[in-house]
């Protein structure tokens, strides 16, 4: 890999990608630039209106992070020298093989896992304690994998059998390990700044020698549930300082929107918009400890 300081200033590269939030370019040099939009999606819909400031928000949360996970595992991450028009929400990684599987680690019940374990007492095929409600802690984090669905596909939960058949049992025990390690860490860090990291999602890649490596986005509020430690109350949906916000405004009468009609979501307004910002930039700044400017 090469020295950070010898990594010149990126003037070349070419679009070969978009998902929901994010723009992957190529550079001449086959290294990727990742550069994170103000789009936001919701319900497996990019929705039609952007959140300003939030690219940049994400891309500086998953910096921060990636140094505080560096020794859990090593990361996509090269450099911050980015072409000028991306400036601020982007970054130049490593091109890797990347591993097909959603790798989410969940310390508390809620969001699909509830619906799981409502339906089946299970979550991914893991037994768990009757008399969970929404916000429960669980007695210990789980490794609950998803596909990796197209855009505009839905994820579904698999099972920790059904990853090894996919990629097998060894590179399957090491995502495993390393979603949890990281997980820990990472909860460890945010308790201290009172904000409970209910759940969170990490895609690894793999390196020409077979090296995991983290990669994508970490720990920002599109991949994670933060909730407040100070209004934690299970049995009840968790106020939050991520997306939810969102999805409750477009499942309440508010938005007018019928999630099983088939159809898009509709714009967010603008009281909508600026309170999700400011709920992004609380998780920023809470977290680093860093004003955000």
């Amino acid at each position: 890999m090469p020295d950070l300081e010898e990594l010149a200033t990126v003037t070349t590269y070419t679009h070969i990608a978009s998902g929901k939030v994010r723009d992957l370019y190529e550079l001449a040099d086959g290294r990727l630039l990742f550069v994170a939009s103000d789009r936001l999606s919701a319900f497996d819909y990019v929705l039609p209106t952007p959140i300003p400031d939030k690219g940049r928000i994400l891309t500086a949360m998953s910096i921060w992070w990636f140094g505080q996970l560096a020794d859990v595992a090593p990361n996509h991450l090269l450099s911050t020298d980015v072409p000028a028009e991306f400036a601020g929400r982007a970054m130049i990684c490593e091109s890797l093989d990347m591993i097909p599987v959603e790798c989410i680690a969940r310390g508390y019940l809620t969001g699909s896992g509830l619906l799981d374990y409502n339906r089946t007492g299970e979550v991914c095929g893991i037994p768990l304690p009757a008399g969970l409600v929404d916000g429960s802690r669980l007695p210990q984090p789980l490794f609950t994998p998803s596909t990796k669905a197209p855009r505009g596909e839905h994820d579904e939960n698999i099972s920790l059998s059904d990853v090894e058949t996919t990629i097998g049992a060894d590179a399957a025990d090491a995502i495993k390990r390393l979603t949890l390690a990281a997980y820990s860490k990472a909860e460890e860090i945010a308790r201290g700044r009172g904000i409970i990291l209910a759940d969170t999602k990490f895609e690894f890649g793999r390196r020409p020698d077979g090296t995991v490596v983290l990669a994508d986005e970490v720990l920002t509020p599109d991949s994670s549930r933060f909730w407040p430690a100070d209004d934690y109350l299970p049995g009840r949906a968790q106020p939050s300082f991520d997306k939810q916000f969102v999805r409750d405004w477009l499942t309440s009468p508010a938005s007018g929107w019928d999630r099983s009609s088939g159809e898009a979501p509709p714009a967010l307004p603008d009281d909508v918009v600026a309170k999700t910002r400011e709920k992004y930039i609380e998780a920023y700044e809470r977290l680093t400890g860093l004003a955000w400017s």
